[in-house]
């Protein structure tokens, strides 16, 4: 890919310190994994809507830019599941009691009295965790919960990718700024090897999107195109000759 989406982004400075610095692949190890980023409704809503218009009913809804994703990410996870690559999906533990990471900092009274909340209201908040239909887990699929940004923290996620010898992460989906960033951190510091793929990952804004896209790839992890992820997964498939 000649032209990455962080590039309208970067300034001369940012462009002068690149041409000096040689490019850094983290690279591909033997066994992959596909991990599923919080993929759930509540960040699609029940339909494609423009960001203002979708946050109306779902606050939490990241616009057009979680369905224009959504295609490429069912492509994504067809080719892990052709070539016997683990699917692995995460998504919010919701209705268990504890307080969740926005509400422990913020605080109900940061945002003033709350209407109580109506019927439809209720039954969006009760759908919210789950995983949309299009990336709906299937018999084999492992789907794990968590209370935090990462997928890694207080959950068994590392446990099950070590006992399959995982040595290299697939990841999509959101947001590209916070749970999906700091779950490639995360594992990272497990050293792992983390191909994110660019056209499976989103985010509601556009240039933070784009910016923590260039940071990975700088630090962490390769930013790759789903054209090549899904050649690489086809070469894991038993008895490929690549």
């Amino acid at each position: 890919m000649t032209q990455r989406v962080w590039d309208p982004y970067l300034t001369a400075s940012d462009r002068e310190h690149l041409s000096q610095t040689p490019d850094r692949r983290v690279g591909m190890g033997k066994k992959p994994a596909l991990l599923l980023v919080d993929l759930y409704r509540a960040v699609f809503g029940d339909k494609p809507e423009p960001l203002m218009e979708a946050i109306k009913t779902w606050p939490s809804s990241c616009g057009m830019a979680g369905w224009t994703a959504l295609p490429h990410i069912q492509s994504l996870i067809a080719g892990a599941r052709a070539a016997g690559v683990p699917v692995v999906h995460i998504t919010m533990l919701a209705d268990s009691g504890m307080v969740g990471w926005n509400e422990s900092i913020h605080g109900s009274s940061s945002r003033g009295t709350r209407a109580p909340l109506d019927e439809a209201a209720l039954d969006r908040k009760r759908r919210g965790a789950d995983i949309v239909d299009e990336a709906a887990p299937i018999s084999g699929d492992v789907v794990l919960r968590k209370t935090a940004p990462s997928a890694f923290w207080g959950t068994p996620l590392a446990a099950h990718l070590n006992f399959l010898g995982v040595d290299t992460l697939f990841v999509a989906g959101e947001s590209t700024s916070g749970c999906v960033r700091a779950s490639v951190v995360e594992a990272v510091s497990y050293r792992y090897r983390v191909q994110v793929v660019e056209e499976c990952v989103f985010d509601r804004h556009e240039a933070t999107h784009a910016m923590n896209l260039f940071d990975l790839h700088q630090k962490y992890a390769d930013v790759i195109p789903l054209k090549e992820a899904l050649a690489a997964l086809k070469s894991f498939a038993p008895g490929h000759g690549g």
